[in-house]
């Protein structure tokens, strides 16, 4: 599983609470409540993988971000088994599910809200191979802690000291008052809390992950970087080569128009070659279309090193600034690069989805703010703040977004609002609507 496929399905946009009637745990059959009846709906369309059954399943809820995006992994999983219905209630199900490609096993959590038609919304957490109910367990005094040290980093680190403080003060008040008592398992604390931090901050960037397996025991957030290891280094190297660095298609479309298919902004460390000979393949082409819907960002070294290419002078792209030390970074273009550049003058045109985000949508908004790029597609996800793992315990890490773009242009940068296509259409359809524009251009 590439790591933009993990981040997409692990992320959890809205949790609803259930009542608080007592659960019934590990029954193997989908219950006959309006949870089940709506948990039993997305399987059996998930698993159909039948374009009209999924339809119908849209049609008939108002489908929240998790459930609906998590169709476009079906073929990356081949399909759902239910292993178990760890918590049944009337309108809130959880679940222990196995991939039938690879065997990973993850957990979900499923609500229904009352509504013309009713709302679906949870979470997804994958786990790993081979991972039972019971080694999910929690108890009281475990909450308790990952709470109080989420609290300590958000006070210390969070990129607004005042939302931070928020946010702890919120979720200290939440655990004194019993919101998180019935959640006896770390998956579905984990989903619940990030529903909880994204009611308060609406930060894209800002989640807690659960890991069965203990975590590495570092201070959180404490330590500067320190460099990779050769075999962390091939390790990733490793990785990149199995999903080409992100460049997944760099072709000639009719007409000699460039197309690329960029899926992550790779650490150019060791991804520079790779986008370089992608790039100096693109460069003759007389216009460029960068496709970035199924992008979910990465470094901003290679979001700079990739515009080097579409600009024929140094130009300033974006700043950075961090809370813990105050300072800004500024981000340029290159004035040399490997290769052939693309130019400064021939049209560009960026494609865009609600799952494009943070690097990808920096690349996207620096593009639009300078005028060198026509956007297509759907608003972004909205996620402008760089974050960096905070240790809780033995499972849990805390995402902490602890700095901010700065646009040199605008002055702000995309956080909670996404990037605004130039031409919206649905993402299913930037593409058609991006050759569709250079052909209507005046030649």
């Amino acid at each position: 599983m590439s790591r933009l496929s993990l981040r997409a399905l692990a992320f959890c946009v809205t949790l609803t609470l259930a009542s608080a009637s007592a659960p019934l745990r590990g029954q193997t059959a989908i219950p006959d409540t309006p949870a089940g009846d709506a948990f039993r709906a997305w399987l059996d369309a998930y698993n159909s993988g039948d374009s009209a059954r999924v339809a119908a399943f849209l049609r008939t809820y108002q489908v929240e971000p998790v459930y609906r995006n998590s169709f476009q992994f079906r073929q990356m999983t081949g399909g759902f088994d239910l292993l178990s219905v760890e918590v049944s209630e009337p309108r809130h199900i959880e679940s222990l599910l196995r991939f039938r490609r690879g065997g990973m096993v993850g957990y979900g959590v499923l609500d229904v809200t009352p509504g013309d038609p009713d709302r679906v919304g949870g979470g997804f957490q994958p786990l790993g191979p081979n991972v039972s109910a019971e080694a999910l367990r929690i108890d009281a005094p475990t909450r308790a802690r990952a709470i109080g040290r989420m609290a300590a980093l958000l006070d210390s680190i969070y990129v607004s000291p005042e939302l931070g403080r928020r946010i702890s003060d919120s979720l200290r008040a939440r655990l004194a008052r019993g919101a998180y008592d019935r959640y006896a398992n770390g998956a579905g604390f984990s989903i619940r809390l990030n529903a909880d931090l994204y009611e308060i901050a609406h930060d894209e960037h800002l989640r807690l992950l659960y890991s069965v397996r203990p975590a590495p025991r570092e201070p959180a957030a404490a330590k500067a970087p320190t460099a990779p290891s050769p075999e962390e280094v091939a390790r990733e190297r490793r990785a990149m080569d199995e999903i080409n660095c992100g460049f997944r298609k760099a072709e000639q479309l009719d007409g000699n128009v460039g197309y690329l298919r960029l899926d992550e902004f790779a650490d150019p460390a060791i991804c520079r070659s790779t986008a370089e000979a992608a790039m100096t393949f693109l460069a003759g082409t007389r216009a460029l279309i960068v496709d970035l819907r199924e992008n979910g960002g990465g470094k901003p070294d290679m979001v700079a090193l990739v515009a080097s290419y579409l600009f024929d002078r140094r130009t300033h792209l974006n700043d950075l600034w961090t809370r813990h030390t105050g300072s800004t970074q500024a981000f340029w273009t290159q004035d040399s690069v490997a290769g052939r550049r693309f130019g400064g003058d021939k049209p560009v045109y960026v494609l865009t989805s609600a799952h494009t985000f943070s690097g990808a949508e920096e690349f996207a908004y620096d593009l639009r703010a300078l005028k060198r790029a026509t956007i297509v597609g759907e608003t972004t996800a909205g996620g402008a703040h760089p974050a960096s793992e905070g240790r809780i315990d033995d499972h849990f890490v805390l995402m902490v977004p602890w700095g901010k773009a700065i646009n040199p242009v605008t002055g702000t940068n995309w956080e909670g609002v996404g990037v605004e296509p130039d031409v919206k259409v649905p993402a299913s359809e930037a593409l058609a609507a991006a050759q569709k524009l250079l052909r209507d251009r005046t030649p």
